[in-house]
């Protein structure tokens, strides 16, 4: 274990790389409109600058713990922030956007091996009475960094050109490189580890989980723009999916030595719940900074930065709660207690939001229920991953963070993925719904239809024109009050699947914080 000065250069080293590597899955969402003008690409081929970077992140995550062992997690860790920075300073310098692409989806492959392998070196770094600090530190970066990724886009967006979004990763991520040579160590264990040969690596198992895993983010990634089954090609590798993970599941069930050992899944019955816990997290973490940001942009019309600085203070409420969080589980507080709280103040968040959405919604409407959603985030996110590995040892509690660090990850995915389908399809269903109450024999109708002609008659447009531009504005009325109405809906419906899934805690064993983890293994 570190102390003093060291250990602190470590915690800052390894909290500034998850940032990092959470903050690129967001902050290019703003930058794609003038992604798509400088690099002449269509809507649904500039979507691949976001698709490129989670198919390889969700690859690499749960192999993490083969890798760091294989070649040692501090030569790991280094190679994987030297390989994130260059590819973020290559894609800043792509001149087109397949070339962008390609170095977003390098860019995962490192990134991914910055989040896992992180918490791994933070357990590492603390002894175990102080181990629910360390993950408290490793869970602000996990809460933050998908919140912060839009307010610094945006900012960047509004201030600068696209590239400089890539850029600002260089400075960080050479000094976490310095910083990763001169002060992180590999424990005793992982050091005297001999390398498997390479005949013995699970070669059948990393194909099957790259076409499994990596097909299923493809889907969830384009579904929603190639219209889900109705396309080939999403037809094509949902089929991949589904014969690469049913393979993969069966191959490290059987393997001798799995690059993903899933028996470990059985062995424990509160990470068998934390996990499906960490795709709920996921789930909603990542849907709600997903449909936020389009509300208050396309509906109320705010700018990205604007949009940013609203989701921030939520997001640092959920990184001072941390420590806050680890020192109420170093006292004994039950996860089976704050989880529950967890879900029911995010359930609390969803409604009041849900309340809030109006067409002349400001920005103080939506302050205390962001900062509601920033605490019952802080609640849930520590109490499930010390709840999932407690109690595991050595590999198996290296392989346990891998596996539920992918699956939160795919949970972030089908998050976006279905709210982003239900927004399209509830919109139109919508529309039919409400189309029956404007009619040309209901006054009101008739008189808000005069109202528009009369307003562009004194604006000088002939009456014909007057007139159909009066039925298109009453068009964007009526789309508006449809917008608001499916947007409501959706944090509503996330409300109550969150509420849903919380009988789940019943079946977890209560365990107790102190001593009685061993991490230092994990990745």
């Amino acid at each position: 274990m570190e102390t003093g000065f060291t250990k602190w250069i470590i915690v800052v080293t390894v909290v500034l790389c998850v940032l990092l590597e959470l903050i690129d899955t967001s902050i290019v969402n703003v930058a794609l409109t003038q992604m798509m003008g400088n690099l002449s690409a269509t809507q649904q081929e500039v979507s691949w600058v976001v698709a490129a970077y989670g198919i390889a992140n969700v690859i690499v995550i749960p192999m993490t713990g083969f890798l760091g062992e294989q070649f040692g997690r501090k030569n790991y860790f280094f190679f994987s922030v030297v390989l994130f920075t260059l590819a973020s300073m290559a894609c800043g310098q792509s001149t087109n956007l397949w070339e962008l692409v390609a170095f977003r989806f390098i860019q995962g492959i490192g990134g991914g091996a910055l989040m896992a392998t992180s918490q791994a070196i933070l357990v590492d770094t603390f002894p175990p009475k102080q181990l629910p600090l360390g993950q408290a530190l490793f869970g602000m970066g996990v809460i933050i960094g998908p919140t912060i990724g839009p307010t610094l886009g945006g900012y960047i967006v509004d201030n600068y050109d696209w590239p400089w979004i890539f850029y600002v990763n260089v400075p960080v991520g050479i000094m976490a490189a310095i910083f990763t040579l001169l002060f992180i160590r590999d424990p005793d264990r992982i050091k005297n580890a001999i390398p498997r040969p390479l005949r013995e690596i699970d070669w059948a198992g990393i194909g099957l989980l790259i076409m499994g895993v990596g097909s299923l983010q493809f889907v969830l990634e384009q579904g929603e723009s190639s219209d889900w089954f109705e396309d080939n090609t999403i037809l094509l590798f949902s089929t991949l999916a589904a014969i690469g993970i049913v393979g993969f599941i069966w191959r490290e069930l059987t393997a001798a030595q799995p690059i993903v050992d899933l028996r470990v899944l059985a062995k424990s019955r509160n990470l068998a719940v934390g996990a499906f816990l960490s795709f709920v997290l996921g789930f909603g973490l990542f849907a709600s900074v997903f449909v936020f940001p389009i509300f208050t942009q396309r509906i109320l019309g705010f700018t990205a930065a604007q949009t940013g600085y609203l989701l921030l203070p939520g997001a640092l409420a959920s990184g001072f709660m941390m420590p806050l969080i680890g020192r109420a589980l170093q006292a004994g507080i039950s996860q089976k207690f704050m989880i529950p709280v967890g879900f029911v103040i995010f359930f609390i968040f969803t409604f009041w939001m849900s309340s809030r959405i109006s067409p002349t919604a400001g920005e103080s409407d939506f302050f205390w229920p962001l900062m509601v959603r920033g605490v019952g985030l802080g609640l849930i996110f520590l109490p499930i991953t010390t709840m999932s590995l407690a109690g595991l040892q050595g590999k198996d509690a290296g392989q346990a963070a891998g596996i539920t660090g992918m699956i939160r990850q795919l949970g972030g995915s089908f998050g976006v993925a279905i709210v982003g389908t239900y927004l399209e399809r509830s919109i139109a269903a919508n529309r039919v719904a409400l189309l029956p109450n404007i009619s040309l024999y209901d006054p009101e109708t008739v008189q808000r239809i005069q109202a528009f002609t009369q307003n562009f008659l004194a604006k000088g447009f002939p009456l014909e024109q007057a007139q159909r531009q009066a039925y298109g504005a009453l068009e964007g009325v009526l789309m508006k009050q449809v917008s608001l109405i499916t947007y409501s809906q959706v944090f509503t419906a996330l409300g109550i699947f969150f509420l849903a899934c919380l009988p789940l805690i019943l079946l977890v064993k209560r365990v107790r914080s102190g001593g009685k983890v061993d991490l230092n293994a994990a990745h």
